[in-house]
């Protein structure tokens, strides 16, 4: 057995809740990603804990806890001020709905635990001692830098099809491969990912997009037909095979959209439709169609200081960011110099507003707009200074 003799600082930590169930008489072991990732030597963001105890007998054992998910065997527990997920061991009945199981049923065996996650690198276990419990050879696939489904794919799956989605996730976020029979049973039930809600579909999907192996995911997502029951991409593979083939892969999730929505060749009334049929935010759409209107217009034309001037350096560095991506060729430097020179940079920076042009007798209206809007393009041309008496005397002039 695989023991680990220097833990990570967030396990040292957790230890005492382990060793807490146990001196009450329960089985306790660290699960899942976070053992995964202490095999690989990834970051570890949060640990689970898995154990033999009810969640009722959770909750006599710690003096804080929380029924976070009490129903399917989760208590949080609250100890030297962290928070911990504690899941009593459990199997699962038939699902329904290919994501959520009718009922589970709690169990005293790790072993029944574990044959019911997902994939072998992640039904692996960890107990106080640092011995790595592996019982369906996950050590030997991450070795071997596999995704591979535990048992049978076709029934892991079925019980939630949003594992199909997970899969290619780990292989653009792990740079693995995808064993044959785990692919062989995405490909043969991918229209199973109809039934799973866009927004955790979604989750995936970014993940995937901002993964290290990117490129080689998205091929696998499409060669898998998983992205014939996304929004806007079914029937759309010969438009999204230029994607594997990209120079990068997106490293911001606006970069990630926009690229998608350019390579669809969307036009510009349907981008706010397909961002809200993968159910983005408001201000994610926003700056993702000012991303794919700026990279159109720098496609065929270079922008005057207005334009620059109107699209901000955010969604200018973004733009640019995606152009990289795309190969397109544009001279950045010059751009982001041109934009860094300009003498204001935010509509907030002109010495005058509104009411200054009230006080002087301009009446309130779509009039004191256009007068505005013409002092601001002529200070941002450097026609005139961005000064207040300056601008008094052009008032004066152009009225």
């Amino acid at each position: 057995m695989m023991k680990i003799t220097e833990l990570p600082q967030i396990f040292i930590d957790a230890l005492p809740v382990l060793k807490q169930l146990e001196i009450s008489g329960y089985e306790a072991y660290f699960v899942g990603g976070s053992v995964r990732d202490l095999m690989l030597h990834r970051h570890i963001h949060d640990i689970d804990i898995a154990t033999s105890a009810y969640p009722e007998e959770v909750k006599e054992t710690f003096d804080k806890t929380i029924d976070t998910g009490i129903k399917h065997g989760t208590v949080t527990v609250l100890y030297n001020g962290q928070s911990y997920e504690i899941t009593t061991f459990r199997t699962e009945s038939e699902y329904q709905d290919f994501r959520r199981p009718d009922h589970v049923t709690f169990v005293q065996s790790l072993e029944e635990d574990l044959k019911r996650r997902d994939f072998t690198i992640n039904a692996l276990a960890m107990n106080t001692k640092g011995e790595i419990i592996d019982l369906f050879n996950g050590l030997t696939d991450l070795d071997n830098k596999l995704v591979k489904a535990v048992g049978n794919p076709e029934k892991r799956f079925h019980e939630d099809a949003l594992r199909m989605m997970r899969a290619v996730r780990f292989v653009s976020q792990l740079k693995f491969s995808l064993e044959q029979h785990t692919e062989a049973a995405i490909l043969q039930h991918h229209k199973l990912l109809s039934k799973i809600s866009i927004e955790r579909v979604r989750e995936e999907f970014v993940k995937l997009g901002l993964g290290p192996n990117s490129r080689e995911a998205f091929q696998m997502f499409m060669d898998t037909k998983l992205s014939e029951e996304v929004p806007y991409m079914e029937g759309k593979q010969h438009l999204l095979e230029v994607y594997p083939k990209l120079q990068f892969s997106p490293s911001e999730e606006t970069s990630l959209w926009s690229i998608i929505i350019i390579l669809l060749k969307l036009q510009n009334d349907q981008i706010s439709k397909f961002m809200r049929a993968w159910k983005n935010s408001n201000a994610m759409s926003d700056e993702v169609e000012k991303i794919v209107n700026f990279f159109d217009l720098l496609s065929e034309t270079s922008p005057s200081d207005y334009q620059l001037f109107e699209v901000g350096k955010t969604t200018l560095l973004n733009t640019i960011d995606v152009a990289h991506i795309l190969g397109q060729p544009i001279d950045s430097k010059v751009l982001v110099d041109r934009y860094m020179a300009l003498p204001i940079k935010h509509n907030d920076e002109l010495a005058i507003d509104g009411n200054f042009l009230i006080k002087l007798g301009i009446t309130p209206g779509p009039h004191l707009g256009k007068i505005l809007e013409d002092i601001k393009k002529q200070v941002i041309a450097g026609l005139l200074e961005n000064d207040i008496d300056e601008i008094k005397s052009y008032i004066k002039k152009v009225m």
